[in-house]
């Protein structure tokens, strides 16, 4: 397994709200996606960062997806370009079936 974990920082404050819509709106195309194990939408305490979890099945799958294009993207959509970085997932605790 591979993490992704992308990073959106601002030089001010994210919207909550908008954070919360743009994780609605986005949430359709993630659902059932081949190889993508989980991916979360995530706002810091402060408000400064944003970021997106992903845990994928390989780690060919999870570069596949950031293509030039997604990133983008992503970037139109929160208003700042990502850092991301590939992690790799030694470990992993699923409790969502309990």
């Amino acid at each position: 397994m591979i993490g992704v974990l992308v990073t959106f920082t601002q030089t001010g404050t994210f919207d909550r709200s908008a954070l919360t819509k743009i994780a609605d709106e986005l949430r359709a195309p993630f659902e059932g996606m081949a190889g993508l194990r989980f991916k979360s939408f995530m706002l810091d305490e402060d408000g400064v960062r944003a970021r997106n979890f992903y845990v994928w099945d390989d780690e060919a799958k999870a570069r596949a997806f950031f293509t030039e294009e997604i990133v983008d993207k992503v970037t139109h959509i929160y208003g700042v370009a990502p850092h991301i970085e590939f992690l790799d997932v030694v470990g992993f605790v699923d409790n969502s079936g309990t």
